[in-house]
């Protein structure tokens, strides 16, 4: 079936007459009978019933009109959205650990996927060394990253959101307690740190002379296999606020340290590469919702 033959059809099935039609459609009566009577034929089924001055549909025909429509619409609305360039298609990879300031981006990507049906998401999880060295290799569009480091390099946003250091410990633990964790409560207890923040000497000024009795039993990239040991009563876990559950059904629970260390989120992308048009509209919808 030619998209041309289907307006045909539709303009007769509107105008319940070929003459009209034919006039609307600015084509001959003959030439619009003879398509109709050739889409009869390729579709093998009678879709009008032809009276003396008006005409109806069959059933099938009636079936017909109701796709037809559709299919119709369907052009005229790709046509329209490419001539606009507002064809938003492809795949957007972002790379990101794990923060807080990951909700306001999956609320972006959620609207973005739910208007173009036709995008596709690549997330990929990792410390902010491994995401850097993905974006600077083109694997990722974007990384998100919550350290203290120099930006300069990239086209940056930073989130409002910020990320605050804790301690995660069993509900029922003696320290869960307190309101705060400070360095003395942590002497001697088996602590799992973040891979990145060791790495970066975070906790240094935090811990200050105590750093030698820190019984550091291991580190982690993602927060969901350490808080199994945890879970275990077998060790405690340095991480963000807002990673675990932690209402009063949880074994686990978060208490901030003291003094307050956070880290600000910021999304990062390369210089001096053309984006493609979800990129676009990704960063334009996360620059809106910062207003």
């Amino acid at each position: 079936m030619e998209l041309r033959v289907l307006r045909y059809f539709l303009a007769v099935a509107q105008e319940q007459n070929i003459t009209k039609a034919a006039h609307q459609l600015l084509v001959s009566q003959p030439t619009l009978s003879k398509q109709l009577a050739d889409l009869e034929d390729e579709l093998g089924t009678q879709l009008f019933i032809r009276g003396h001055r008006q005409i109806t549909l069959t059933d099938e025909g009636e079936y017909l009109r109701a796709r037809a429509k559709e299919i119709v619409q369907l052009a005229d609305q790709t046509a329209a959205n490419i001539k606009q360039e507002q064809v938003i298609t492809g795949t957007l990879s972002i790379g990101a650990g794990e923060s807080t300031g990951m909700q306001r981006i999956m609320s972006i990507l959620s609207g973005i996927v739910q208007d173009y049906p036709d995008v596709k998401l690549r997330l990929v999880s990792g410390n902010a060394d491994e995401m850097e060295s993905a974006l600077k290799h083109g694997t990722i569009d974007f990384a998100v990253l919550m350290a203290n480091r120099s930006l300069e390099q990239y086209h940056h946003i930073q989130l409002p959101e910020s990320d605050h250091w804790g301690l995660v410990m069993r509900h029922d633990d003696p320290l869960a307690r307190k309101d705060a964790i400070t360095p003395s409560d942590l002497v001697g207890l088996p602590l799992m740190i973040s891979e990145q923040g060791l790495e970066e000497h975070r906790f240094q000024n935090w811990w200050g002379n105590l750093a030698n009795q820190m019984d550091i039993i291991g580190t982690y990239t993602l927060v969901f296999n350490a808080q199994l040991m945890v879970k275990q009563g077998s060790a405690y876990m340095i991480t963000f606020d807002n990673l675990i559950n932690n209402s009063n059904q949880s074994e686990l629970t978060f208490r901030p340290l003291e003094p307050a260390i956070s880290e600000t989120t910021n999304l990062i992308w390369k210089k001096n590469v053309v984006q493609s048009k979800v990129a676009k509209l990704f960063t334009q919808r996360l620059i809106a919702s910062l207003d």
